[in-house]
């Protein structure tokens, strides 16, 4: 998948599918200076978009990628509701430079985050939209400790946002984050969500622990939140700091 932006002044799609090209994973040593370290690996049928974190194992030989694959890529942007992001395990092995992947869950599943502090390390939880933010029903926990070859779905704990009320991308927030020893999903999720029937947005507040991610707090707000994603938290700490 190429993604261009000049193509829209053109009045072409922002992505366009090239079969000709395959596409390529490239792992770049952690203290490289340059690029000259890299290494390419080609993964045919991988079109991936959002990764959600990545660490290494096996001493370094192996390097694990989370991430979500969109199947049906064609369709991307113009007809989203033919596209399947299916959220997989991906792992490289870099002595032997092969790659080999499984699926995490047959749901779609996009737009994953995790707790911060574990970025770049293993991770146990990972938090997503179901459907994609525009259309996204709930949010679900997903395990990755449950993944193995013979896994179906490592989807945990889920909750639906009800009839006509769609969500955005989600965020982390720990409970205690100056906690080192607080447990990995020892926090909250945060999102908008908004109501299509009432035309209200909320702001919900949901426990990440809980086997429903129990909504613990609900904020009617006064105007339209719009759709989106990529979202950031900061706390008030660290605001002050700025000022």
């Amino acid at each position: 998948m190429e993604i261009n932006p000049k193509e829209i002044l053109k009045g072409k799609q922002l992505a366009l599918v090239d079969a000709a090209k395959v596409p390529r994973l490239g792992i770049i040593p952690r203290n490289a200076k340059d690029d000259s370290g890299t290494m390419w690996i080609e993964v045919p049928g991988l079109n991936l978009l959002h990764a959600t974190n990545a660490w290494e194992e096996d001493d370094g030989d192996t390097v694990v990628v989370v991430a979500p694959n969109l199947l049906q890529v064609e369709n991307f942007l113009d007809r989203m509701d033919l596209v399947h992001s299916s959220m997989e395990r991906i792992e490289i092995n870099l002595k032997e430079k092969t790659v080999a992947r499984r699926p995490i869950s047959p749901r779609c599943l996009e737009f994953a985050v995790i707790n911060p502090v574990y970025a770049g390390k293993k991770t146990r939880y990972l938090y997503a939209v179901e459907g994609w933010p525009f259309a996204s029903t709930g949010l679900v926990k997903v395990d990755l400790s449950l993944s193995t070859a013979n896994s179906d779905d490592c989807v945990v704990a889920s909750r639906l946002y009800g009839p006509g009320c769609y969500g955005s991308e989600p965020f982390f927030v720990a409970r205690e984050p100056d906690n080192l020893a607080a447990e990995e999903d020892d926090g909250y999720l945060v999102t908008y969500v908004h109501n299509e029937n009432t035309k209200e947005s909320k702001f919900l507040v949901m426990d990440a622990k809980s086997p429903s991610l129990e909504i613990v707090a609900s904020v009617k707000l006064p105007q339209r939140v719009p759709y989106g994603f990529h979202g950031l938290f900061v706390r008030e700490h660290d605001l002050n700091k700025l000022q």
